[in-house]
């Protein structure tokens, strides 16, 4: 199959993607947008082929979150959420729920999103489950909030799961129209608002054997994700975003050479960071099991950088609330709080405080090129 990008159905999703402003409105959800994903195929990426999918390797998804990203992040951004939901059910042993769902998701008959949060860290310093699983006959019944949904105002199903009293867990697939679950409204994020991201009370849910997806079982999103990026996928959004950002500083250049040198740095250290993402991918990266983690910290750092300038370089204009770059501001502070792992934060907030590593001689602010690695 040759590649999914180089294609002229996937220029025009591109295209139509960056023709006009991204939602960034919690009332703006992005149907049209997704539709344009729809007829471009890229609903069928992570989707197995006998269900009418494309089935792509994890290169070629990262590749493409990257480009989608550059063109409108918060669009990705539903787009992640619903694949993986579409991962849980592919990996699921439950092959009638397979048979179900995945041909409606190929041909976009269904959305899906995940609330799965709770189940590996949101609440989980609480002394009772978030949500509760309690055998019911052959099924289950749920009961709890789970704290965070994207796009669940519009969806058709919610993969989500509970812990059982002896501490095993499991992942359903849920329609939202299921006696006892309540989508509540967004919550008002500081960017990203049209992704719709909020809350689910869960009242005595029945779940079925037929909605099963994995579990019960320990740490059940540690078991059946099957393939995927992981991780990377956070960190190649953050790349896509820091691309868009640069190509908006570029035509800022155009009339002001005393931006070039610092719109190039950035560039190349965008460029430096593809590459790494491409070297973990493939098991190249110099790091090892800890790729993923150095890779995150480095986009993080570059994201928000190039968001500051971009910003810096508008001046007063870009101060302006809806300037393109000050919105751009705000959704890159979404990296330093989605999925991501208190070590990277850590070094993050090293970065940003200017406060030495405990290995390092240098505070992370002064050695920002240099502290990865290769």
């Amino acid at each position: 199959m040759s590649s999914p990008f180089d294609t002229d159905s996937f220029r025009t999703v591109l295209e139509a993607l960056a023709a006009d402003p991204c939602p960034d409105d919690a009332l703006d959800w992005p149907k049209d947008r997704l539709q344009i994903l729809a007829s471009g195929g890229v609903m069928k990426w992570n989707l197995p082929r006998e269900f009418g999918g494309w089935e792509l390797d994890d290169a070629d998804m990262l590749e493409g979150y990257r480009l989608l990203s550059a063109a409108c992040l918060v669009t990705t951004f539903i787009l992640t959420q619903r694949n993986a939901a579409c991962l849980r059910i592919t990996s699921s042993p439950n092959a009638d729920a397979r048979r179900r769902l995945l041909p409606q998701l190929a041909e976009n008959r269904l959305f899906a999103t995940v609330g799965i949060s709770h189940l590996t860290t949101s609440g989980q310093h609480l002394k009772a489950p978030p949500v509760q699983a309690v055998p019911d006959g052959s099924g289950y019944r749920l009961t709890g909030l789970v704290p965070w949904a994207t796009g669940a105002t519009s969806a058709n199903l919610l993969v989500t799961g509970g812990q059982l009293e002896d501490g095993r867990q499991l992942l359903a697939a849920v329609p939202v129209n299921r006696p006892g679950l309540q989508v509540n409204d967004p919550v008002p994020l500081m960017a990203l608002n049209s992704s719709q991201t909020g809350s689910v009370r869960l009242t005595d849910v029945f779940v079925p054997p037929e909605d099963l997806l994995h579990g019960p079982i320990k740490a059940v999103m540690q078991h059946g994700a099957g393939g995927g990026a992981g991780s990377l996928g956070t960190s190649v959004l953050a790349a896509g975003a820091t691309d868009g950002m640069i190509r908006e500083l570029d035509r800022e250049a155009e009339g002001r050479p005393d931006l070039a040198e610092f719109v190039q740095s950035l560039r190349e250290s965008e460029q430096r960071l593809v590459a790494d993402i491409r070297r973990a991918v493939d098991g190249s990266h110099a790091a090892g099991s800890m790729a993923s983690e150095i890779v995150r910290r480095q986009a993080n750092s570059l994201v928000l950088r190039t968001a500051q300038t971009w910003l810096a370089a508008t001046k007063g204009a870009g101060y302006v609330a809806g300037h393109p770059a000050e919105r751009a501001v705000r959704e890159s502070m979404f990296f330093l709080v989605w999925s991501c792992p208190q070590p990277v934060l850590t070094a993050n907030l090293r970065e940003l405080a200017c406060v030495a590593a405990p290995t390092s001689e240098l505070p992370d602010c002064q050695d920002a090129e240099t502290r990865d690695g290769p």
